[in-house]
C-alpha cells in the first residue's frame, strides 16, 4: 500500500516516520498531476504547496487546530491528506470535491475560499471567536500564490498584528499569482529571498548557535538584528508580527521543525516559505501555462489528447479584438489584475507593451486606476472576470460612475460558469450595473458583436462594461477593422411575430431563436429581440413592441432577481401597465459546479427551457382571456 493511501485524515499523517515524510511528497504530486489531467483543475498552486501542507498537518493538530487557506486552489494537497483523496477524481465534477475550499464538504476547511487574500481577516475573526468563547486551539492562515498583491491582505495584516492575538501567518510566497506577480511587495519579498550577504550572515551565526550552549540564545538575538539590518523583513515585524524566514518550502523536515517550533508560541507569527509553482509538473514547471490545466490532458506532455473542434472562445476574440482596437487607436490601453491569459489581454501586452498594465490581485485599484487615465483623456479598458468585478463596485460607483469617466468594463465569464463553482459565477453583474447611475449596460450575442460593442465603448463619452460568457462564438469574427460599433442604444428585431414577444440578452439570443423554431412548427408565432443594450434600452424598439404584443418574456442568463427582467417590468408598468412582462432568468438559489451546458438546461436557459416557458405564458394569456 502506498504512504498515501494510508492516510484518511491528518493523524495518520502523524503517524509517519520522518523518513516516510520526505517521500510522501512525490506521491501526493504524481496524484494531483494524474487527476487533474482528467478532470482539469488548477494545478500550478497545488503542486506548488505539497511540502507546506504535509508539514502543517503534521505540526497542528487539525481538525481542532485551523488551518485557514486562501486562493482555493491550493487547497488540493489539503483535500488529499483530509479524507478526500478516493474521490478526487470526481474533482470539479457535479456532485464532487469542489475545486475550492467548501465548509460543507470537510471539517478540516474551515473557510471557504475561491477569491484571493480572505484567509488573514478570517483566521483573525477565527482568533477572535475562539478567545471570546474561553477555547483553547491554534489558528494558521495560508496566504499566498500572489493574494498579497490584495488590499484586503494588508487590512488583515494590519488589524492582525495590532490585536497581539494567537495567531500564525504563512505566506506562500511562490513569485506568482497566475501570471508573474508585479508590484512593489513582489520585488520586498523577492529582496529578502535572494539578498546572498544576508543569507551568508543568517548561515553562519546560525552553525555558532548550534554549537554555543548558552551563549547561543545571544547569537539568536544577533541573528535576528541581522535580519532586520540586512533585509526588509522588518515591516513584518513592525506590524506587529515575529517574522520566521524565508525558508525552503520544499524542505518537509524544516518545515515540520518550524511549524512545530512556531506553534508552541503566541501571539502574531508569520512564517514565510518559499516555494515553486507547478513543482514536479513532468511537462515543465511554467507557473503561468499550468495554473490550470482543461480536462483531458496528458499529464507528461501538457498536450490536450482531445483538441475540440470548437471555434475560438469570446475570451480569445476579445484578446484579440482589444488588440486590433489599439492599432486603431491609440488612446487604448488594457488593464488586468493579474490574469493576463485568462482576460485574453496577454495578446495586446505583447503588441503594446507600454499600454498594458498589470496591477496584480487589486480589482478595486485596477478601477479608479482606470478612472485616474481617463481624466488625461485615455481610453482604459479594464478586463476582470464579473465575479471578481464585484470586488470593486465602490471603485465603480465613487471613483467612476459619479464623475462620469469614460471607463470600459470588459466582464468576463458572465454568466454560468460550469466546473469553476459556486464563487465564480458572474451572475449578478446585469443586476449591480444597471443599479449605477450614467453606466452603459451592455451584452453581445456573439464575438462580430462582442468587438462593435467594444468599438462603441471606446467611442463612448462615459461609464460602459460589456457582459461575455465563458463560451466558445457560434460563429466566424472577422478583424475589428471590419466591424462596425454598434449604434448607441439599440435593439435589433431578430424575427417579428403575433405572439409574445421574447426579449433576449447576450447569449441568450441563439437559444431564444432555436426556441422561436420549435414554436413555430407547433402554430406559436414569437418575437425575438436582440436586447444588446440593456442600459440605456431601445426606447423606439420597445414602444413598437408594446403596441403589438401584450406577453414580454425577458429572458437573462444572470440572477432573475432586480436583473434586466425585473428593470423592464418597472419600465413597461409605466410605459404600458396592461402588458405582462415575466422575466426568466437564472434563479435565487447557488448554483453548484457542473457542465455549462447542463447549467443553462437545469435553469430552463436553454432553446427547450426557453420555448417551454413561452408556451406556459401564451396558454396562461389564453386561459385568462
Amino acid at each position: 500500500m502506498s504512504l498515501l493511501d494510508r492516510i484518511d485524515s491528518p493523524a495518520d499523517l502523524r503517524r509517519l516516520t520522518r523518513e516516510e515524510l520526505r517521500a510522501l511528497p512525490a506521491e501526493m504530486r504524481e496524484r494531483l498531476i494524474a487527476v487533474c489531467s482528467q478532470t482539469g483543475g488548477h494545478i500550478g498552486a497545488g503542486l506548488g504547496v505539497v511540502e507546506l501542507t504535509i508539514a502543517l498537518h503534521a505540526a497542528f493538530d487539525t481538525p481542532r487546530d485551523q488551518l485557514v487557506w486562501d486562493v482555493g486552489h491550493q487547497g488540493y494537497p489539503h483535500k488529499l491528506l483530509t479524507g478526500r483523496n478516493t474521490r478526487m477524481e470526481t474533482l470539479r465534477q457535479e456532485s464532487g470535491i469542489s475545486g475550492f475550499l467548501k465548509r460543507s464538504e470537510s471539517e478540516y476547511d474551515t473557510f471557504g475560499a475561491g477569491h484571493a487574500a480572505t484567509s488573514i481577516s478570517a483566521a483573525l475573526g477565527i482568533a477572535a471567536a475562539r478567545d471570546l468563547n474561553g477555547e483553547s486551539f491554534k489558528v494558521a492562515a495560508i496566504i499566498g500564490d500572489g493574494a498579497l498583491s490584495c488590499g484586503l491582505a494588508y487590512e488583515g495584516l494590519n488589524n492582525a498584528g495590532h490585536s497581539e492575538r494567537d495567531v500564525v501567518v504563512v505566506l506562500n510566497d511562490n513569485e506568482m499569482s497566475i501570471a508573474p506577480n508585479v508590484g512593489a511587495m513582489h520585488k520586498y519579498l523577492t529582496s529578502i529571498q535572494r539578498n546572498p550577504l544576508y543569507n551568508r550572515v543568517r548561515r553562519k551565526l546560525g552553525e555558532i548557535a548550534d554549537n554555543a550552549g548558552v551563549a547561543g540564545t545571544l547569537l539568536r538575538r544577533w541573528e535576528e538584528s541581522a535580519k532586520a539590518f540586512f533585509t526588509p523583513g522588518v515591516l513584518f515585524e513592525e506590524l506587529g508580527f515575529r517574522y520566521f524566514g524565508p525558508i525552503d518550502g520544499h524542505d518537509v523536515d524544516l518545515l515540520v521543525d518550524t511549524f512545530t517550533a512556531v506553534r508552541e508560541m503566541t501571539g502574531p507569527r508569520l512564517v514565510h516559505v518559499v516555494t515553486q509553482k507547478g513543482k514536479g509538473f513532468p511537462a515543465g514547471e511554467h507557473g503561468e501555462k499550468w495554473h490550470a490545466l482543461p480536462a483531458g490532458h496528458d499529464p507528461a506532455t501538457g498536450k490536450q489528447i482531445a483538441v475540440s473542434s470548437a471555434g475560438p472562445t469570446y475570451t480569445k476574440v476579445f484578446g484579440r479584438g482589444l488588440t486590433e482596437l489599439g492599432a486603431i487607436d491609440p488612446r487604448v490601453v488594457a488593464i488586468t489584475a493579474a490574469m493576463p491569459s485568462g482576460t485574453g489581454t496577454e495578446e495586446f501586452a505583447k503588441a503594446h507593451p507600454q499600454r498594458f498594465f498589470d496591477v496584480g490581485i487589486a480589482e478595486g485599484h485596477a478601477v479608479t486606476f482606470a478612472a485616474g487615465l481617463a481624466t488625461r483623456g485615455v481610453r482604459p479598458v479594464v478586463a476582470i472576470y464579473s465575479t471578481f468585478l464585484q470586488r470593486a463596485y465602490d471603485n465603480v460607483i465613487h471613483d467612476v460612475a459619479i464623475q462620469k469617466l469614460p471607463v470600459v468594463l470588459a466582464m468576463d465569464r458572465a454568466g454560468l460558469v460550469g466546473e469553476d463553482g459556486e464563487t465564480h459565477m458572474g451572475l449578478y453583474d446585469i443586476a449591480y450595473m444597471l443599479a449605477v447611475p450614467g453606466m452603459t449596460v451592455t451584452a453581445p450575442c456573439d464575438g462580430r458583436e462582442l468587438l462593435a460593442l467594444l468599438r462603441s465603448a471606446t467611442l463612448h463619452d462615459g461609464p460602459f462594461c460589456v457582459r461575455y460568457p465563458r463560451a466558445t462564438v457560434p460563429d466566424a469574427v472577422p478583424p475589428t477593422a471590419q466591424i462596425d460599433a454598434t449604434p448607441y442604444g439599440t435593439w435589433d428585431v431578430l424575427r417579428r411575430g403575433k405572439e409574445v414577444a421574447v426579449l433576449a440578452v447576450g447569449t441568450m439570443v441563439q437559444p431564444a431563436l432555436a426556441a422561436a423554431d420549435t414554436l413555430a412548427s407547433e402554430g406559436l408565432d414569437v418575437t425575438v429581440v436582440n436586447c444588446r443594450f440593456l442600459k440605456p434600452y431601445d426606447e423606439v424598439t420597445l414602444a413598437a413592441l408594446l403596441a403589438e404584443h401584450r406577453q414580454l418574456l425577458v429572458v437573462e442568463e444572470g440572477t432573475v432577481v432586480n436583473g434586466f427582467g425585473a428593470y423592464m417590468a418597472n419600465v413597461v408598468a409605466q410605459l404600458e401597465p396592461t402588458v405582462r412582462v415575466v422575466a426568466h432568468g437564472v434563479p435565487d438559489r447557488i448554483i453548484v459546479a457542473a457542465p455549462r451546458a447542463r447549467q443553462l438546461a437545469r435553469c430552463g436557459l436553454d432553446a427547450a427551457g426557453i420555448a417551454e416557458r413561452v408556451r406556459a405564458l401564451h396558454e396562461s394569456e389564453a386561459v385568462a382571456g
